[in-house]
């Protein structure tokens, strides 16, 4: 009688400490993904408007940024030189959109992939169009708030033949 006595309480022990154990955090990919393209929005916009300060305080303040056609930048004051030519060359306009996002089942960290529009004059004065597409990777800072830690974009458009000698 006390074995099975002891192999209830054993058993009644187990089940009861399962029960009281860590629970899974709630599922908000949903929501972080929906954040995330909200962002990405008023993102655009400020891309639209030129306006660099805007920009680049989405980014984190270790992003890395690899823009096209120039090194790695590391860091939002750097990213922010790196990206200044575009943002002040002539007849700059530009917008992107996402196609995909995409968050941890963690909720901490996500990923966007989009394409991008832009023109700007080329060196005649003449405006010039661009297509591509880029990466986006988030990570959730302490407050909540989405930051992008990695941004790459980059053209669809051939490379240009180099000029005739």
């Amino acid at each position: 009688m006390k074995v099975l006595s002891l192999l209830a309480w054993s058993v009644g022990m187990m089940i009861l400490s399962g029960a009281c154990g860590p629970q899974p955090a709630p599922d908000t990919r949903a929501a972080d993904e929906r954040a995330i393209r909200d962002l990405e929005a008023e993102w655009s916009k400020l891309f639209a408007a030129k306006d660099l300060d805007g920009f680049v305080a989405f980014y984190a303040d270790d992003v890395a940024t690899l823009p096209p056609n120039g090194p790695l930048a590391n860091g939002r004051d750097a990213s922010r030189e790196a990206l200044k030519p575009m943002f002040e060359a002539p007849g700059f306009s530009g917008s992107f959109q996402p196609t995909k996002v995409e968050v941890a089942r963690s909720g901490d960290m996500g990923y966007s992939y989009g394409t991008y529009a832009m023109t700007m004059n080329d060196a005649k004065g003449n405006p010039t169009n661009d297509r591509g597409k880029y990466v986006t990777v988030y990570k959730k800072q302490a407050d909540g708030k989405w930051k992008a830690v990695a941004d790459i974009f980059n053209s669809d458009l051939p490379v240009p033949a180099p000029p005739a000698k």
